[in-house]
């Protein structure tokens, strides 16, 4: 480690690792409900598991990506970071707000706590995603006002490089479009319309701008390639990101209400979408063929490689499996839209984070990489919760087009809650595989305490 801020990322990492375990525990709660229909009711009913599973999904990953910034920037500036104590009072905030709002979900009925944090003053709250509470979405935009302005005036007052001004133009638009949560007009079309502005351009806009230059700052450590070779690569995915994504929105607007040119832009420039994550895998791949170094940290080489493939794969195959409008007409929200969310989510942005984690972490600890024993169990954690979210993926996708073909394609439509139970046994095969997933997420978090040979390697290679 260079710089002694950047040590600061251990505690967001930390936070984001429990808050990742968190989210898996409900998820299995969800699918468990999904079969035995009263399992843990009415201690937590089904709208409360979910709330609590995808705002642990969102609050957990901005952990990461604040975490992964903190650590990333100093280096890339050669600066310490612009204030370590403004970074550790935001991370109290941020972790004190988010464990009082899922406390709140658990707790107390969603109507009762939308009236004692007064939402009728600003409503802002029941829709997906953005549950939170309004007071809650105040504390988010303070947080990351706060982390936009540390990295900022850190970047500024040192090296610029096309990775840290990348990760900083990705967060800048994090913390922007999040400003459309507060917007909660009456008219129903244009709430969904402006609700896209965060849910979409997030996760398919400037989120892949930040994933993107953490692969990239990782893959120049492991691999000695040079980096005006992976800055090159850089640019082109980021263009290719922004020139698809922001219109690709409108795979969105097809059926809201909205103009019939979306279905056109939204199809075409959707179609498109798959273009960046397969030119991220390649990438990858050429860069790990292109290296200099044969660095020990053989599992944060492996994450960074896994997470280029299955962003391919989740964001860009099961994304442009049904976005086509004609085709998005019969699948939009059934178990098919699961599958894309589930894969694209892990491959783009659970496993990046967990690629720096990887990487960065035993260097927090003082070492250059993990045991031999360590990275031995985090390989084996790799393994199975890539492959525990391929099944899952593979499971729906089958369940979605049964549901497709039963509910809406058929001459015969049958009604929904009929279909539900005809896809009983799909509901039960990926509870099987949520629990594999949650198997090797306890082995990756054991394998930071296993104590085993230290590797070798030669510290010219890795300065």
């Amino acid at each position: 480690m260079k710089y002694e801020s950047q040590g600061i990322a251990k505690m967001y990492f930390i936070a984001a690792l429990g808050l990742f375990l968190g989210q898996i525990i409900f998820g299995i709660i969800m699918g468990m409900q999904y079969v035995v229909g009263d399992f843990l009711f009415p201690e937590i009913p089904f709208n409360v598991a979910r709330m609590v599973h995808t705002n642990l999904l969102i609050i957990w990953l901005l952990f990461g990506f604040m975490g992964s910034a903190y650590y990333l920037v100093p280096e890339e500036a050669e600066r310490e970071l612009f204030s370590p104590i403004l970074a550790k009072v935001m991370f109290w905030v941020f972790l004190g707000a988010s464990v009082l709002t899922i406390l709140g979900y658990l707790l107390v009925p969603y109507a009762r706590l939308a009236e004692i944090t007064m939402n009728d003053l600003l409503p802002t709250m029941g829709r997906e995603f953005l549950e939170q509470p309004t007071i809650t979405k105040i504390g988010i935009v303070i947080v990351a006002l706060a982390f936009v302005y540390n990295i900022g005036m850190t970047i500024l007052a040192g090296r610029k490089t096309v990775i840290n001004v990348v990760l900083l133009t990705g967060i800048i638009g994090l913390a922007v479009f999040f400003l459309f949560a507060f917007y909660n007009p009456h008219n129903i079309v244009l709430d969904k319309y402006f609700w896209w502005f965060v849910i979409h351009l997030w996760v398919e806009g400037v989120w892949e701008l930040i994933m993107a230059s953490l692969l990239a700052y990782v893959l120049i450590k492991v691999t000695g390639v040079d980096r005006e070779v992976i800055e090159k690569w850089l640019y082109i995915i980021v263009a290719m990101a922004l020139i698809s994504g922001l219109i690709g929105t409108g795979h969105h607007f097809f059926w809201i209400g909205t103009p019939d040119y979306w279905q056109w832009l939204g199809s075409i420039f959707s179609a498109l979408e798959p273009i960046p994550f397969f030119m991220m895998t390649l990438f990858a791949f050429s860069v790990v063929n292109q290296r200099r170094r044969d660095h020990p940290n053989k599992a944060a080489v492996l994450w960074a490689l896994g997470t280029a493939v299955m962003a391919f794969l989740g964001a860009g195959v099961w994304g442009f499996m049904h976005t086509l409008a004609p085709i998005n007409y019969y699948t939009h929200g059934t178990q098919i839209t699961a599958a894309h969310g589930h894969m694209a989510f892990y491959g783009a942005y659970v496993m990046v984070v967990l690629t720096m984690i990887s990487y960065s972490m035993p260097i927090m600890r003082g070492k250059k990489a993990a045991n031999e024993t360590a990275q031995k169990l985090e390989i084996w954690a790799f393994w199975l919760m890539t492959l525990s979210m391929v099944g899952l993926t593979l499971i729906l996708t089958a369940a979605g087009v049964m549901q497709v073909f039963l509910q809406r394609f058929s001459e015969d439509p049958l009604p929904f809650m009929v279909v539900q139970d005809e896809l009983k046994n799909f509901y039960w095969a990926r509870e099987i595989t949520g629990i594999g997933f949650l198997s090797g997420l306890f082995l990756y978090l054991y394998s930071f305490f296993a104590k085993g040979k230290e590797v070798e390697f030669e510290e010219e290679q890795l300065d």
